[in-house]
């Protein structure tokens, strides 16, 4: 395959990836920078009244259908993939939909349902806290990101009259990031 060929088809891979996983990185830039900015995404939270005696061992290997049974006894269907348990602290998941936390206390188990806004929402994904299906995707964005920032590196430096451009942007790019990230 001739150089022009190669460059051709590298550009064509390099479009196609970057079209299909915008909207993955316009998500991940968007929450990122308003996370940043302290603009802060809407939840509503609901507290819930469990019975007194209802009981959770958040160490239980049957944990998550132990809160699926505590949640339906209160008409509260979720849809429960795993559940994040520390130090009493409960959490179903995904928390990118409505979601239930339930804490244990010296009182007892205190809980509540939380329904995210579109932001809280999108920040979760983000976050990798989205369902099974979407994190899979996350990591093949992840990997496709890959091979669309060394796919365009590539084309640059095939391309003579775009060689010099590219190595210096990578160059003040790589000192940028360097020295903002690791400066003391």
């Amino acid at each position: 395959m001739s150089k022009a060929k190669a460059r051709n088809l590298l550009i064509l891979v390099h479009l196609f990836l970057a079209a299909f996983l915008a909207p993955s990185f316009l998500m991940v830039g968007i929450t990122g920078a308003m996370k940043l900015a302290d603009i802060d995404p809407e939840i509503e939270n609901i507290d819930l009244i469990l019975p007194a005696d209802t009981k959770l061992n958040p160490e239980s290997a049957t944990l998550k259908r132990d809160i699926g049974e505590v949640l339906a006894a209160q008409n509260i269907y979720l849809d429960i993939e795993s559940v994040r348990s520390r130090d009493g602290k409960m959490t179903t998941r995904p928390t990118s939909r409505t979601f239930a936390r339930i804490n244990q206390t010296t009182e007892g188990l205190k809980a509540s349902l939380h329904k995210p806004g579109f932001q809280y929402a999108m920040m979760e994904l983000h976050k990798g806290h989205g369902p099974a299906l979407f994190k899979t995707y996350q990591l093949i964005a992840g990997i496709a990101l890959f091979f669309v920032i060394f796919g365009g590196l590539i084309v640059g430096l095939l391309a003579k009259p775009y060689r010099r451009k590219t190595l210096l942007s990578l160059a003040f790019g790589t000192m940028v990031f360097v020295a903002l990230g690791f400066a003391a």
